[in-house]
């Protein structure tokens, strides 16, 4: 019972904390982005969308197929827009994918949206032994994913450092994470400057 009362307590003071903002969650595939943020906005009460899912909504195609026709960069672009788009419908949770936070024009509209960054962060370990069970990953079909996926994390590893919280994917139980996750958002109050920014577009 009294384990329940706090886990109350905990995400009452993780809303409260989140106040209008949306809470985006970043990093690379296999992360557990999704895994997190569902049952994260579930606890919180607010929407969820996985950004990927949404703009194979739109398109009415597959990330895959959007790769294959149009190549990268006019994928990114597209993403962009669609996370603008989520961006102020908010307050809700944003799983993001894994190349969304590192295109500068979708960072700077989710910090111009004042949202809470999340990143979940994972060895190389964690990730190939989630990835290379399934081939829906444009980017590693090349000769050697699991340079590919090692040489992907040098790269975008430091950009994803500039979220606001940080937490670690490991082999542990969904719910760890979660409080984790919880306890980092209760850490980061919304200040009256951010609450007023938020959504004003």
């Amino acid at each position: 019972m009294s384990e329940t009362v706090h886990e109350d307590d905990l995400v009452a003071r993780a809303r409260h904390a989140l106040g209008k903002r949306d809470l985006v969650f970043v990093g690379l595939m296999g992360a557990g982005k999704s895994a997190i943020g569902k049952p994260i906005a579930q606890a919180l009460d607010i929407p969820f969308v996985d950004s990927d899912h949404e703009i194979e909504r739109v398109s009415r195609m597959t990330i895959t197929e959007l790769f294959a026709a149009y190549g990268e960069p006019e994928f990114r672009a597209l993403e962009t827009r669609v996370i603008e788009r989520l961006l102020k419908a908010g307050p809700r949770v944003i799983s993001t994918g894994g190349g969304a936070y590192i295109n500068e024009n979708t960072r700077r509209a989710i910090r111009d949206m004042g949202a809470l960054t999340v990143w979940i962060n994972a060895d190389l370990e964690t990730l190939w032994a989630r990835v290379s069970k399934r081939d829906n990953r444009p980017l590693l079909k090349t000769a050697n994913p699991r340079e590919t996926l090692a040489n992907l994390m040098a790269a975008r590893y430091p950009i994803y450092a500039e979220a606001d919280i940080t937490v670690m994917s490991r082999d542990a139980k969904k719910e760890i994470i979660m409080r984790e996750v919880l306890e980092a958002i209760a850490a980061h109050p919304a200040s009256a400057s951010t609450e007023e920014a938020d959504h004003a577009g």
